[in-house]
């Protein structure tokens, strides 16, 4: 059994009497361990697919099973369990609380969580270091997403969901970002999965999910996955 299956995914919004399919009978797998891009333009139904396997949003049918569990048959009380040990989270936005420190926000997550990360252990190891009683206003963008990567992987999560991760970031520190996921997920062994509409991303990709009007196009994979600091956009 692969670590990710995705079967028959539907998710259908209604808007007054019309009603808007974002994702349409998606089946891809991910096995553990990989590093994952999932590609496509805007509105190809990207995000609406990792925040349903992230359980942030509802599955209108067919199933998401993690790591041998249904986990679109949870209730809403096993979903909040499943969203605070099970899953990391990065997005395009940092999402940082101002007026916490850099490891006082790496806390915010390591507390709720059965086995986690020393929060400091966690900004060293995005080499944040030397960073730890920072303020956000008193970090670069960069440095700011490398926080928000630290909150996620301080809770030791079985997968780790990144939406846009570099999309904030000018071109050197977006290269930087992503070859500190493409490391962390190499030393971790932990599941990566990226979302872009950046085509050039695919290389440095162990699998490649391609998106296109809310269905799966096309899955490919990589042998040799090119390192991160080669990529040129």
């Amino acid at each position: 059994m692969a670590f990710l299956e995705v079967s028959e995914l539907c998710k259908t919004y209604r808007m007054g009497e019309v009603e808007v399919s974002a994702v349409r009978d998606m089946s891809f797998t991910v096995e553990r361990g990989e590093f994952v891009v999932v590609v496509g333009p805007s509105g190809s139904g990207k995000t609406t697919l990792l925040n349903m396997i992230g359980g942030m949003d509802t599955v209108t049918s067919g199933s998401i099973v993690l790591d041998g569990v249904r986990v679109s048959d949870y209730t809403p009380k096993e979903v909040t369990f499943y969203r605070r040990y099970d899953i990391g989270f990065v997005f395009q936005f940092y999402n940082l609380v101002a007026n916490l420190t850099a490891v006082e926000n790496v806390e915010l997550a390591s507390q709720i969580c059965k086995d986690p990360m020393d929060a400091a252990e966690a900004l060293k190891a995005v080499g944040l270091g030397h960073r730890l009683a920072n303020f956000p206003g008193q970090l670069s963008g960069g440095e700011q997403q490398r926080v928000a990567i630290a909150r996620a992987l301080a809770k030791n999560p079985k997968l780790l969901l990144c939406d846009e991760p570099t999309g904030a970031l000018d071109y050197e520190t977006g290269k930087a970002i992503l070859l500190l996921l493409q490391q962390t997920c190499r030393d971790t062994g932990r599941t990566v999965m990226v979302i872009t509409h950046n085509q050039a991303f695919e290389c440095i990709a162990d699998r490649v999910i391609r998106i296109h009007g809310g269905h799966v196009a096309e899955v490919t994979t990589n042998a040799h996955p090119d390192s991160a600091d080669t990529l040129e956009w």
